[in-house]
C-alpha cells in the first residue's frame, strides 16, 4: 500500500537534478500543533478511511473514522491453481479490529487483500495474475470472499493488487492480459457480492499505461461501474529531494492533483475518489528512507533536524537535516488544505496509510477527519 516507486528511471532523473537547497530556506510550518479540540459532525457519504495493519499493536480508536481497510489477506496459489486466501499474521488481530464495530456500528470495516505474500506456509506463485486468468478461479475467489464477508460479519472488500502488468518487486505479472484481467476479477466480485457489500481497490496515481507489447497499472474507466470509490495512492510519488505526496507542484515529477487529474480524465466521477494521505514521510527509497509521523514529531534540533518548515508551492511541510531536504510528509495543515482541495473539487474523502503512524493524540486522524467533514 505504500513505499512503491512511481517510475525508477524518472525518479533518478530528479534527484540527480535537483539540488538539497531546493526547498531552503523554507518557512515555518504552523499545523504541526493540533490544538482544535471541536470536532466535525459526520456529514453523510463523505469517507475518512484508515488501512490498519495485521501487523500493528494498536486497536484503533475509530471514533472519527468511517471506514477501516484491514491490511492484509492474500492468495494461496500453488502451481498456478488457486486454492484459497488467508489472513495474513494472527487472526486474533483481526478479530479484535472487528469488534470496533460493536463501539462504533458506523464503521465499515473491509478485508483487503495484497499481491505479495508474508505467511510461512504459502510462497509467491503466480498471486493475482494467475488467478485473474481464469474464470474459474475468478470467480471461486469472488465467492470465497462472499462466504468471508457474511460469516465474519464484516462490509466489504478492497483489492491491493499492485500492479497489474508490471511489478515492483519479484510478483508474477502478465503485461499483456493483467490489466483487462483485474477489470474481469472486479466484475466477478461485483457480481458475487451484490450491491450490498462495499468493493473497492487501491488505485495508482496514474491510468493504465503502454507496457511493452501490453499495459500496465489499472484500466480506471473500465472497473468504475464495479467499485464503490477508489483509495487513490496519492504518495510515494517521488522521493527525496522532491516532497512524495506534494498538493500541487509543478516543478515535481507528479504531485496529487495530477494524480486525481488521471481519473477524472478518464472519465470516473469525483464522488467516487478517496485521496491518499501518508501518515509517514518519504526520504529515499533506496535506502528503506521511511519515517512515521509520530517519529518525526521527535526528531531533535539537537542531531540538526528541523520539522517545521513549508513548502508554499506545493502546500505540504518537511523536515530538513543540517541545512538538507531529509523527507517530505503531511501534517494537520496541509491536510487541511488537501482537505479544501477535495470537497471544491467533489471528491468524496480521504484515506491514510496507515494507523499506526499516527501519533498517541491522533493529531493526523482527527485534522483529516475535520478536513473530510467541513460543511
Amino acid at each position: 500500500m505504500k513505499r512503491k516507486l512511481l517510475f525508477i528511471i524518472a525518479t533518478v532523473f530528479l534527484v540527480a537534478a535537483c539540488h538539497n537547497d531546493d526547498y531552503m530556506p523554507g518557512l515555518p510550518a504552523p499545523g504541526n500543533e493540533d490544538n482544535e479540540t471541536e470536532m466535525a459532525e459526520q456529514i453523510a457519504g463523505r469517507v475518512a478511511l484508515g488501512y490498519v495493519t495485521y501487523y500493528g499493536t494498536s486497536i484503533p480508536d475509530a471514533k472519527y473514522l468511517t471506514h477501516i481497510n484491514y491490511a492484509f489477506a492474500e492468495l494461496y496459489v500453488k502451481n498456478g491453481i488457486y486454492e484459497k486466501f488467508g489472513l495474513q499474521g494472527d487472526k486474533s488481530r483481526f478479530d479484535k479490529v472487528k469488534k470496533i464495530k460493536s463501539q462504533y456500528p458506523h464503521v465499515k470495516i473491509l478485508l483487503s487483500f495484497t499481491n505479495s505474500v508474508s505467511n510461512t506456509d504459502n510462497s509467491q506463485d503466480g498471486g493475482f495474475s494467475a488467478l485473474a486468468k481464469s474464470p474459474e478461479m475468478r470467480k471461486q475467489f469472488a465467492q470465497d470472499c462472499k462466504a468471508f464477508v457474511s460469516s465474519e460479519g464484516i462490509d466489504g472488500i478492497d483489492i491491493d493488487w499492485e500492479f497489474p502488468g508490471m511489478t515492483f518487486g519479484s510478483n508474477a505479472y502478465d503485461e499483456l492480459v493483467d490489466v483487462e484481467n483485474f477489470t474481469l476479477l472486479m466484475k466477478d466480485l461485483r457480481a458475487a457480492l451484490g450491491q450490498s457489500t462495499l468493493l473497492t481497490y487501491a488505485g495508482y496515481c496514474m491510468d493504465k499505461r503502454p507496457q511493452g507489447e501490453g499495459y500496465k497499472y489499472i484500466d480506471v474507466k473500465a472497473v468504475d461501474p464495479y467499485v464503490d470509490f477508489v483509495n487513490i495512492m496519492a504518495y510515494d510519488l517521488v522521493d527525496a529531494p522532491q516532497h512524495q505526496s506534494a498538493l500541487n507542484k509543478p516543478s515535481n515529477y507528479w504531485d496529487c492533483q495530477r494524480s486525481v487529474d488521471e481519473y477524472l480524465n478518464a472519465g470516473v466521477s469525483a464522488d467516487k475518489l478517496v485521496l491518499g494521505i501518508p501518515f509517514y514521510g518519504r526520504a529515499d527509497f533506496n535506502a528503506g528512507g521511511s519515517i512515521n509521523y509520530r517519529d518525526i514529531l521527535n526528531l531533535s534540533k539537537d542531531d540538526g533536524y528541523v520539522i517545521e518548515n513549508w513548502d508554499t508551492e506545493g502546500n505540504v511541510p518537511y523536515v530538513t537535516k543540517n541545512g538538507s531536504f531529509y523527507c517530505g510528509y503531511d501534517n494537520p495543515r496541509s491536510i487541511a488544505a488537501k482537505g479544501e482541495w477535495i470537497l471544491k473539487n467533489g471528491m468524496k474523502g480521504m484515506m491514510f496509510w496507515d494507523y499506526e503512524g499516527d501519533d498517541t493524540m491522533g493529531t493526523l486522524r482527527k485534522a483529516l477527519w475535520n478536513a473530510v467533514m467541513k460543511k
